[in-house]
């Protein structure tokens, strides 16, 4: 008796702390038959929980019931997965909602203004020349999917030019007002107006962020108060998922000199981060009001260890002066430690505006100028491409880079003293080296002709 009497008083107990989270209101667009999720703190971020599945009470509601708990939860609202999350009055971005824990039963009223893949049910404000190579593109290395955007120049389908790629984050903010956060960035009415002028033309593939994962994505280190951390992953994704199938199936220039990443605030410091990590895929960065205080220590200790140089790269930043206190001073720090590593001093320009601010709007007036500069310098209607020569290159992180290799090459790897350690072959792709190879200076070799030896450290 004593034992019921505890557990009721515990089921009590728990009750009187509940959050109850009601829908009242689900966007027009809604299809009918979904199944609506909350995706949150409290449950990994999982978008198709079936324990947080959203249950209608019969009075045209949807609701869930959450036990007491404790601290702040935040969530969003999905129909089971990220492309389909919630987004605010004009289908764009909706920042996470977010409820705390009181020991009170809190009921709490919600509207879900639209769908992120539906968006408001506005007019579309995209250019005719832009559409969304797909909904849910596989991210194998952060076992997700994600909306892609593609532009392709006016002239695509009747030249047969082939045209550098701009990859560009947070891709709901570039070509619709329908999708952005607060307001698009116009790239493609300026890429359109630039070809009118006589620009040769580019491709960009927009890739949507990962709303709740952004954050985590555009990192590859963790700042222990916001997250962060996958941005390895998600680097690798563009360089070695993305890249290749835009190279495979559209008139591209592959050569580095030609593909740029470009971002603003996080993705600016996942920009910077993939360029110097994969410098045989990106070569051109666009970092607009750059979150290098995000993980400033880890970029600048990442780059001072680099074992490539960047001789080759071309860099674009661009800041206003009082958007932070530090913005200028990280910039300028990490710019320095660039230039250290090989980054030419013409090679890096810093504009910094004191008109500029933290904003969509800002960095659409900024795009156009950041665009021509990073290319004005190269050949575009040069045909003859060098590109898939066999060439092996060592990233900043110590991985091996193959590619143009027509088909899997045996390689010994000596040490300095022309000792032989071990065989490896290799192919086009991404390689770790061997875990169990001590620090030191090596040498690849092999008898295949057109393929000279390359050195490889082992930090």
């Amino acid at each position: 008796m004593n034992r019921i009497f505890f557990l009721f008083l515990l089921a009590a107990a728990l009750c009187e702390g509940q959050v109850t989270l009601r829908i009242t209101s689900l966007p027009a667009n809604t299809p009918a038959n979904s199944t609506i999720y909350m995706a949150g703190s409290i449950n990994s971020w999982n978008t198709a929980d079936s324990n947080y599945a959203m249950q209608s009470d019969g009075l045209g509601n949807w609701q869930i019931v959450i036990p007491q708990g404790t601290g702040t939860v935040e969530y969003k609202f999905t129909r089971g997965s990220w492309p389909t999350v919630e987004g605010n009055a004009t289908g764009g971005f909706l920042p996470n909602r977010s409820f705390t824990f009181t020991g009170a039963p809190q009921t709490i009223n919600l509207t879900i203004q639209s769908w992120e893949d539906l968006g408001n049910g506005a007019n579309s404000t995209a250019a005719s020349n832009v559409q969304i190579l797909s909904n849910s593109c596989g991210m194998p290395q952060l076992s997700t999917t994600r909306r892609i955007w593609l532009y392709l120049p006016p002239d695509y389908t009747t030249s047969t030019k082939n045209y550098p790629v701009l990859y560009m984050q947070d891709g709901q903010n570039l070509f619709d007002n329908a999708t952005s956060f607060s307001g698009e960035w116009q790239v493609d009415e300026t890429l359109n107006n630039l070809f009118n002028q006589g620009d040769f033309g580019a491709i960009v593939v927009g890739i949507d962020n990962g709303a709740g994962e952004r954050l985590n994505e555009y990192s590859p280190w963790i700042n222990t108060q916001y997250g962060g951390g996958d941005g390895d992953d998600y680097a690798a994704f563009m360089a070695n998922t993305l890249k290749p199938y835009i190279d495979a199936n559209y008139r591209t220039r592959p050569e580095p000199a030609f593909n740029a990443l470009i971002g603003s605030s996080m993705g600016g410091l996942i920009a910077t981060y993939g360029a110097c990590e994969f410098p045989n895929a990106f070569s051109k960065v666009g970092s607009m009001s750059p979150a290098y205080w995000f993980a400033l220590s880890s970029l600048n200790s990442y780059i001072n260890t680099s074992v490539n140089s960047l001789q080759n790269h071309r860099m674009y930043f661009v800041a206003g002066t009082n958007e932070s206190s530090t913005m200028v001073s990280n910039i300028n720090i990490v710019r320095s430690n660039l230039i250290a590593r090989g980054l030419t001093s013409a090679n890096a320009l810093t504009k910094f505006d004191n008109y500029g601010t933290h904003t969509e709007g800002y960095w659409r007036g900024e795009f156009g100028p950041l665009y021509r500069w990073l290319f004005q310098n190269e050949n575009l209607s040069l045909t003859t491409s060098t590109y898939h020569s066999p060439e092996i290159s060592q990233t900043i992180s110590g991985k091996i880079y193959v590619e143009g290799f027509p088909s899997s090459t045996d390689f010994g790897l000596f040490d300095i003293m022309g000792k032989k350690i071990m065989t490896i072959t290799l192919s086009n792709g991404i390689y770790q080296i061997p875990e169990d190879l001590s620090k030191g200076i090596y040498i690849l070799r092999t008898s295949t002709a057109g393929i000279p030896p390359f050195k490889l450290v082992r930090n």
